[in-house]
């Protein structure tokens, strides 16, 4: 599967932006981007509303 680096910030305080890049195994963006919301979510406890995805990009594979 493809690595894929999604970019965004999530709402950390009522008024603090926390920014972010993950690189997770995913066989599309849109995936990548449910494991993403799924993170954070579970570890954060920051609801889907409150994230903000700026980019989800292709990246080189690691070996």
């Amino acid at each position: 599967m493809p690595n894929w680096a999604v970019r965004g910030s999530y709402l950390a305080r009522r008024d603090t932006w926390q920014r972010f890049t993950k690189v997770r195994d995913a066989p599309n963006a849109e995936k990548a981007k449910e494991i993403v919301f799924s993170e954070l979510g579970g570890s954060h406890r920051v609801a889907r509303r409150w994230v903000r995805i700026d980019s989800v990009e292709p990246t080189k594979e690691v070996a």
